[in-house]
C-alpha cells in the first residue's frame, strides 16, 4: 500500500474528505470547549452565529475584504512560482501610503484615488525588491519576502510612536484622525468599506480572465507548470515572475489602504491594523489551486471562522488563544483535506 498523486479526483471525493477533516475538527475542538468548562454544542453556535443576523455578516464580509484582495493577488503569484509570504508587510506598508496622502497633502476629491495608488504601490515595490532579489541573484523569495514582514512592522511602528504621533494623541500610539475626504463609505452603520469589496470582486474576476483567456497568462502558467519549458519557448521568465509578484503586492498594499482608510481612519499599530490578515490570505490563495475566481469562495469560508472565533471570545469570554485553537484547527483541517484529496492509496500485491 502506498501514496500516489491522483490527477483527477472526483468530486464526491474531495467533499468526503473535507467532511471527514472538517468532523474531526469538531471533535477536537469538542475536546477544548469541554475542558474549559463550555458546552461544545454551545460553542459550535456561537462560531456560526455570524451568519444568523446582518451584523454577524457584516463582520464576516469586514474581514474577507483584505483576504479577498490578497488571496487574488497571491493565487497569481503562487501560479507563477513566485512564494509571495510577505503579504503582511506589503499590507503595512499600504496602510503607510494610505496615511500619508491623507495627513500631509491638502485634501480633495483626488484623496481617496490618490491613497489606493500610493499605497498599492508602495506594496508592489516591497515586494519587487524580494522579486528582484530572485531574478538577479536567485534568492529564496520565502524568507526575503518573511523578513519584509519585519522590517515593515517596524518601520510602522517607528511612524506611530515617532514622527507621526498624533497632535492629540496621549498615551497611545497612532497618528491623527485622517480628514473626511479620505475615509471610505461604509454599508450604514457597519464596517463593511463597500468600495475596498468591489475592488477585491473585480481583481479576482480580472486575475481569472487575465491568467486563463489571454497570452500573458498562457505564458504565466507555462512558467508556473515547467520552467525549463519556459525557457525552451524563449519566454522571459525573469519578466513575468516580476509583473505576478508587483500584482499581487499591489493588491496587499490595495487592503492595508482599506483598512486605515474604511476602518480605522488612521495609522495605527501593526497588530491593530491587520489580525494576520497577510498570512491567513495565504491559505485562501493555496485553497484557490491558482485560480483567483475561486478565492471568491475561500476567502469568505475563512472570514466566517475568523468572525465566528471573535463570537466565541466575546460571548464566553474565553482567552484569546482558545480562539487561536478553533481557527487553527480548522484552517488544519482544510488543508489537510486539500492535500489528501491530491492523492490516492495504490494496493499492490
Amino acid at each position: 500500500m502506498r501514496l500516489e498523486l491522483d490527477p483527477n479526483p472526483t468530486p464526491a471525493k474531495i467533499l468526503g474528505l473535507y467532511a471527514l477533516f472538517l468532523g474531526l475538527a469538531l471533535l477536537l475542538l469538542g475536546g477544548v470547549f469541554l475542558a474549559y468548562g463550555v458546552s461544545p454544542l454551545r460553542a459550535y453556535a456561537l462560531l456560526l452565529s455570524p451568519l444568523g443576523d446582518t451584523l454577524g455578516l457584516a463582520e464576516v464580509a469586514r474581514r474577507t475584504i483584505p483576504l479577498l484582495l490578497i488571496g487574488a493577488g497571491l493565487s497569481l503569484a503562487f501560479r507563477v512560482g513566485f512564494f509571495n509570504i510577505g503579504a503582511e508587510g506589503q499590507l503595512l506598508l499600504g496602510a503607510v501610503g494610505a496615511a500619508y496622502v491623507a495627513l500631509f497633502l491638502p485634501p480633495g476629491p483626488w484623496t481617496l484615488p490618490l491613497m489606493f495608488l500610493l499605497g498599492g504601490a508602495l506594496g508592489a515595490l516591497w515586494v519587487g525588491l524580494a522579486a528582484w532579489l530572485r531574478v538577479r541573484f536567485g534568492a529564496s523569495e520565502i524568507l526575503t519576502t518573511l523578513m519584509q514582514n519585519y522590517l515593515a512592522y517596524y518601520l510602522v511602528v517607528y511612524l506611530v510612536a515617532g514622527p507621526w504621533k498624533g497632535q492629540f494623541v496621549f498615551g497611545f500610539l497612532y497618528t491623527d484622525r485622517f480628514p473626511q475626504e479620505a475615509q471610505l463609505p461604509r454599508l450604514g452603520d457597519t464596517l463593511v468599506h463597500w468600495p475596498t469589496l468591489l475592488l477585491g470582486v473585480g481583481a479576482a474576476l480580472l486575475l481569472q480572465v487575465l491568467l486563463f483567456r489571454t497570452p500573458l497568462g498562457f505564458a504565466w502558467r507555462i512558467l508556473g507548470e515547467n520552467p525549463a519549458a519556459a525557457r525552451y519557448l524563449g519566454l522571459k521568465g525573469g519578466r513575468l515572475l516580476l509583473v505576478a509578484a508587483l500584482v499581487s503586492g499591489f493588491l496587499a498594499g490595495l487592503a492595508g489602504v482599506g483598512e486605515v482608510a474604511g476602518i480605522h481612519l488612521r495609522l495605527l499599530e501593526p497588530a491593530q491594523i491587520s489580525l494576520g490578515y497577510g498570512f491567513t490570505a495565504i491559505l485562501a490563495a493555496w485553497l484557490a489551486r491558482g485560480r483567483p475566481l475561486l478565492v471568491l469562495l475561500t476567502a469568505p469560508l475563512l472570514g466566517v471562522i475568523l468572525a465566528g472565533g471573535d463570537a466565541l471570545k466575546l460571548s464566553l469570554s474565553m482567552p484569546f488563544r482558545v480562539v487561536d485553537v478553533v481557527a487553527g484547527l480548522f484552517l488544519l483541517a482544510l488543508i489537510g483535506a486539500e492535500a489528501l484529496s491530491r492523492h490516492r492509496l495504490i494496493w499492490r500485491r
